[in-house]
């Protein structure tokens, strides 16, 4: 403010009233300090702020690590503030986080003073006492009392099935998410659910871990695509396991489709990219992140309306998946 002040030719004083809205500043001055504010790119501190109104206009954005699900998610929550007249903070603990109860330290030292709000990537620990209003996005345990957005994980994992079903599959390979998460859980169910429907039994040596990451996927898709009999087709639990299958296959000297078809899940936009582009299961995740957003700021104006929103999946056909 000194600065501001000193560029102004006015007092300290004058450029306080003028930030903080107070009368009796005479509006040739006011325009010209608020010149100048912009001239300087001066901002009032968020925390100072926070202690005078209890109020900062910020919402959080917190996630264990920036990952393509979690920027996609971004985007569309980035897109989503531009008309609510607040502004949006992401944060993140590098990856050093991930570990249970990460969202509990992130928001310790956002909330109250930086954020009147946040919304929270794949919590592990879902709970409603967080000091400011939260909404979880994908959360481990799936919907409670806390507010909560995701994708209808099982009816999109039961559409890939069928998908590759009808494309005359019945070898299918299943390369599972997180053990920890909910949306891996019912990945895998509506994955056994088809299959059972279909009167198709499944090889539970057929079934394997990736860990919803490419590095930690494609030791296990090598196992998958090295079985004897190995599995005609390979439904992978996202699409950066099923990068890990297109990976090991290409290593394996195995041709996608013609020697093993490959469906994935999310659409994340690297999907469209891979060779062959990849089959998958288009869950919304720009609208997850704008729809969580909406909710957040409907909860801090005590709008009343649902706290549980699911979004629909549906089937993106590409060059990974082809009859047999």
């Amino acid at each position: 403010m000194a600065d501001v002040a000193r560029t102004a030719g006015v007092s300290v004083a004058t450029v306080s009233k003028v930030v903080n809205g107070r009368y009796g500043v005479a509006q040739s001055t006011v325009d010209r300090v608020q010149e100048v504010i912009e001239q300087l790119g001066y901002s009032a501190s968020l925390g100072a702020q926070s202690l005078r109104s209890h109020r900062t206009n910020v919402l959080g954005i917190l996630v264990a690590e920036f990952e393509p699900f979690s920027t996609e998610l971004l985007k569309g929550a980035s897109a989503a503030v531009a008309s609510t007249g607040y502004e949006l903070l992401a944060y993140s603990g590098g990856g050093r986080g991930a570990d249970v109860g990460w969202e509990r330290r992130y928001l310790s030292r956002l909330s109250g003073t930086l954020i009147d709000g946040a919304v929270i990537v794949t919590p592990t620990v879902v709970e409603t006492n967080h000091g400011v209003p939260v909404v979880a996005v994908d959360p481990h345990t799936g919907p409670s009392e806390l507010p909560t957005v995701d994708s209808d994980n099982f009816a999109g994992a039961v559409l890939a099935t069928n998908y590759l079903l009808s494309l005359g599959h019945r070898r299918i390979g299943f390369l599972g998410g997180r053990g920890d998460l909910e949306s891996a859980r019912l990945r895998e169910a509506g994955f056994r659910q088809a299959m059972a429907d279909a009167g198709v039994s499944v090889d539970d040596s057929s079934v394997r871990v990736g860990g919803y990451k490419t590095e930690t996927a494609r030791e296990p898709a090598r196992q998958l695509l090295t079985q004897d009999p190995r599995p005609t087709a390979v439904f992978a639990s996202n699409d950066l396991s099923a990068i890990a299958v297109l990976e090991v296959a290409r290593s394996l000297d195995l041709r996608v489709p013609d020697d093993v078809s490959v469906i994935g899940f999310d659409n994340v936009p690297e999907s469209a990219l891979t060779s062959p582009p990849l089959t998958t299961i288009n869950q919304p995740i720009q609208r997850l992140g704008a729809e969580a957003l909406k909710l957040l700021v409907d909860l801090i104006d005590g709008v009343e309306r649902s706290v549980h929103v699911r979004l629909p999946t549906e089937l993106v056909e590409r060059a990974s998946s082809r009859a047999l």
